[in-house]
């Protein structure tokens, strides 16, 4: 297994379209990128520790690359916008990948310099920061859309997320 850890906006979104990654093994909602251990979720929204929303993921590599995830990473949150995913503003929402070593780095960077390029048009915002360490959300965050699909940001939000990214990435979904 290898391990990816991306920020993208809210961590309840970004873990609802990885989920369905076939390849990725497990994945878990937390804080990172922050200069405090052991955040809350109140003082993470508060933007007073530096953490980011973010997932971690272990995935098999024999089924999806890393490089992979990364497209499936900037297709599926704007990467243009400082710190700020639709509504949710601040810089715990901000776009980052979180490399664990150089490898990861330099795949995000020719992947950042290709979209720069040929894609988007305005600059990418996306910061790469070496991984220092993860702290897992509490259990109601887990799985959060599964478990809460009826709640109004599911269905005004993460719904329609998912609804484009399984458009667009129906060939690598996991089986139901």
């Amino acid at each position: 297994m290898k391990r990816a850890i991306f920020a993208g906006g809210c961590f309840w979104c970004t873990e609802a379209v990885f989920k369905r990654l076939k390849g990725v093994e497990s994945i878990k909602s937390g804080y990172t990128g922050g200069f405090i251990k052991n955040p809350a979720y109140r003082e993470v929204c508060q933007g007073r520790t530096g953490h980011t929303e973010g997932i971690r993921l272990d995935y098999d590599e024999t089924l999806i690359s890393y490089v992979e995830l990364l497209e499936v990473f900037f297709a599926t949150h704007d990467p243009t916008t400082l710190n700020r995913q639709a509504n949710d503003v601040g810089t715990q929402y901000r776009s980052v990948i979180f490399y664990k070593n150089e490898e990861q780095k330099k795949a995000a960077e020719i992947i950042i310099a290709e979209l720069n390029k040929e894609v988007f048009n305005n600059k990418i915002v996306t910061t790469l920061e070496p991984f220092k360490a993860f702290y897992k959300a509490k259990d109601y965050h887990q799985n959060y859309y599964a478990n809460n699909k009826e709640q109004p940001y599911c269905q005004m939000v993460i719904q329609p997320k998912l609804e484009k990214f399984e458009k667009v990435f129906k060939d690598r979904l996991k089986k139901k």
